[in-house]
């Protein structure tokens, strides 16, 4: 494909779920999606279902725990116009406040905060470089004080509050540059993350993050939105 036409995704956690589906809606527009995943197999497997759909589509091994593993990924990619920001994990069902394990939260946020950070600040020189470069980091209505949704996780959900946080503290450095970040909620969607229980398919909770990803040069900077709009939080 011609780089004067085409950009360039790289979605992190992209092998299964809403990760897959971002990158699958991405490459129909005609972007070409970097699978970033751990799993070698899987990452592979994802690969090469998007390419037999017709998508320009590369994997990238990436741990988003692994300064190590970020620094290579960074290393691999000479342009970048789209980062998402998606991989993430429950940490687990006892998020108890009163009794939670720390390294519980410790583990939570090293792959959900941390990891967003690692990715972004590797990968922001080369973003740099694009026309109209986007940051998009899937986050969770769970996560928004305003609104308290959801069961009581006292590791999840503090880990998208500081993902929103951390969301609105580069769209107010890199407010002068071409660069434009925001924050999404995907909804509850049918993945393995929430056990399947759930009506709403991985496609319809992509839909947000497609919309952020490509946005207009004048679009919104350091907000946090789902599919009705701006989200408390």
């Amino acid at each position: 494909m011609d780089r004067m036409t085409t950009k360039t995704a790289l979605i992190t956690g992209a092998n299964k779920g809403i990760g897959f589906a971002i990158a699958h809606g991405l490459g129909m527009q005609g972007i070409r999606v970097g699978v970033g995943a751990r799993n070698d197999a899987r990452r592979q497997e994802a690969v090469d279902k998007l390419r037999a759909a017709g998508i320009d589509a590369f994997g990238v091994p990436l741990d988003v725990t692994s300064d190590a593993s970020v620094a290579a990924a960074a290393a691999s990619i000479d342009d970048l116009d789209i980062l998402v920001n998606n991989a993430g994990i429950s940490g687990g069902d006892q998020q108890n406040p009163t009794t939670l394990d720390i390294d519980v939260l410790r583990t939570t946020l090293d792959t959900n905060v941390f990891g967003v950070i690692r990715a972004t600040n590797a990968l922001l020189p080369t973003l740099l470089r694009s026309a109209s470069p986007r940051i998009v980091n899937v986050s969770s209505n769970m996560g928004s004080l305003a609104l308290q949704t959801g069961p009581i996780m006292a590791a999840y959900a503090p880990s998208k509050t500081m993902v929103n946080a951390m969301t609105a503290q580069y769209a107010r450095q890199l407010v002068d540059t071409a660069v434009i970040v925001n924050a999404c909620c995907p909804g509850y969607v049918a993945t393995d993350f929430t056990g399947f229980a759930s009506t709403r398919t991985p496609e319809e909770g992509a839909r947000i993050a497609l919309k952020l990803a490509t946005l207009p040069d004048d679009g919104p900077r350091g907000g946090f939105f789902d599919d009705a709009g701006s989200v408390a939080w």
